[in-house]
């Protein structure tokens, strides 16, 4: 038996047709119920029972309760980070869905990759911040500078609440559109959620798509010129 790290059990969770669709509906951040995870994935509900306990069991996913219900998300940014990786080797070797939808443009301009900022939009952010000195990138390794936390700060983002968090503040996430690197970590969801908050963008209640407002859009170019 040859030593190391055995991938063939999590490629084999995640290769799942039906499992790849619970996985991927999950992809936009959002906690979803059994029932609604069912008619993502195309099964029935007792299989897809049996699919969330295998995905759980390898800590791919996690649930809370709340009342009567149970809900189910990603474990962690790392899951994310895998799931985006794939999405882009599919999209790179021609593994579309035959059926594409008339959003695929805006996905590939802005759309939520598990918490935070993806698309080109994502990318040229990130860029952005790197050519603004506020992140300093080496390698997969982001650091936020003084610099970043003074942007960040005048952005609206509470920085000390991100720098005392167990979670990492930034981490490099490859985009699977743009083949380049877009801002994963606390840094990353906090920006995302500041430019709903005031209202640059809104979330689209059924996709991934990020859709920016004429003066949002103006305000981004704006905050993150390249």
């Amino acid at each position: 038996m040859k030593e190391g790290l055995d991938i063939s059990h999590i490629a084999a969770l995640i290769g799942d047709p039906a499992r790849a669709n619970i996985l991927t509906a999950l992809m936009d951040g959002r906690a979803l119920t059994a029932s609604e995870l069912a008619e993502e994935a195309g099964v029935t509900l007792s299989t897809t029972s049996g699919h969330l306990s295998k995905l759980e069991a390898a800590d791919l996913i996690q649930h809370r309760k709340s009342g009567r219900h149970k809900y189910f998300h990603l474990a962690d940014g790392d899951v994310a980070a895998v799931l985006e990786a794939l999405m882009g080797l599919a999209a790179n070797r021609g593994g579309r869905r035959v059926r594409t939808g008339p959003k695929d443009q805006q996905m590939r301009e802005a759309r939520v990759c598990y918490n935070h900022l993806a698309g080109a939009m994502g990318v040229q952010m990130f860029q952005s911040l790197v050519g603004q000195g506020a992140l300093v990138e080496n390698g997969e390794d982001v650091q936020i500078t003084d610099e970043g936390r003074k942007f960040a700060s005048d952005f609206g983002v509470d920085v000390t609440a991100l720098e005392v968090a167990r979670a990492p503040m930034c981490r490099s996430c490859l985009d699977w559109s743009e083949r380049r690197t877009h801002l994963a970590g606390t840094l990353g969801r906090a920006l995302l959620a500041r430019m709903i908050e005031t209202g640059w963008a809104k979330r689209d209640d059924d996709t991934r798509v990020v859709s920016f407002t004429q003066k949002g859009r103006a305000a981004f170019e704006k905050a993150f010129a390249v």
